[in-house]
């Protein structure tokens, strides 16, 4: 790749917590060698701004490329151009659906059917409670392809304090997939009473 920079494509649709997209987009922003490709639906813009202080601003200060939404004709709607993989972090349940079927009528969409048909890692951090049989069709779907369904599941072992410190085990769980440590990062480090790290 371009002067050795990798390349990770991150996609924020409408599902609630937002913020774990400014999370990992901070995250990445300290990285060395490491772009962001970031694509935006219209419902993730409102998300935003409903959920937390960012706007779609602060989304292209951290991104190395913000790529419109309606921008087919992108570098990341061609498997020519070469990623690591994408998340898409909120994954709303359209969005899942879009992939599970392949309607792909913007570049977020598109953009994920490009992953697919690369065989490159593609993460999606799910967020719908509870979930219906066509939540979980779709899920099963894109699993047995190979996708990571995530959902930003709480844990508990990491002892978190503050909301963020849940976020961020989230974060670091997304980042763990393609080889990258979040800073902070609390590792299951065994029971009797041993300390995670």
């Amino acid at each position: 790749m371009k002067n050795g920079m990798k390349r990770l494509v991150v996609g924020i649709s409408g599902a609630s917590c937002a913020n774990l997209a400014m999370l990992l987009l901070k995250q990445m922003s300290k990285l060395e060698g490491w772009e962001t490709h970031v694509v935006v639906s219209k419902g993730a813009q409102r998300t935003l701004e409903y959920e937390t202080c960012y706007t779609l601003n602060d989304v292209e200060s951290l991104a190395t490329v913000l790529h419109p939404l309606d921008n087919v004709g992108a570098s990341i709607a061609s498997g020519t151009f070469k990623t690591e993989g994408m998340v898409i972090v909120p994954c709303s349940m359209k969005t899942l659906a879009g992939i599970a079927h392949g309607y792909s009528d913007n570049l977020l969409l598109r953009a994920a059917d490009v992953v697919l048909k690369e065989r490159r890692k593609l993460v999606l951090v799910t967020r719908e409670t509870p979930l219906n049989l066509i939540h979980l069709n779709n899920m099963v779907t894109l699993a047995s392809i190979g996708v990571i369904i995530m959902p930003p599941m709480l844990t508990g072992y990491n002892r978190p304090e503050t909301l963020e410190d849940a976020e961020m085990h989230i974060v670091g769980k997304i980042m763990n997939e393609f080889g990258l440590e979040a800073s902070g990062f609390r590792r299951w480090s065994g029971a009797c009473g041993g300390e995670p790290r």
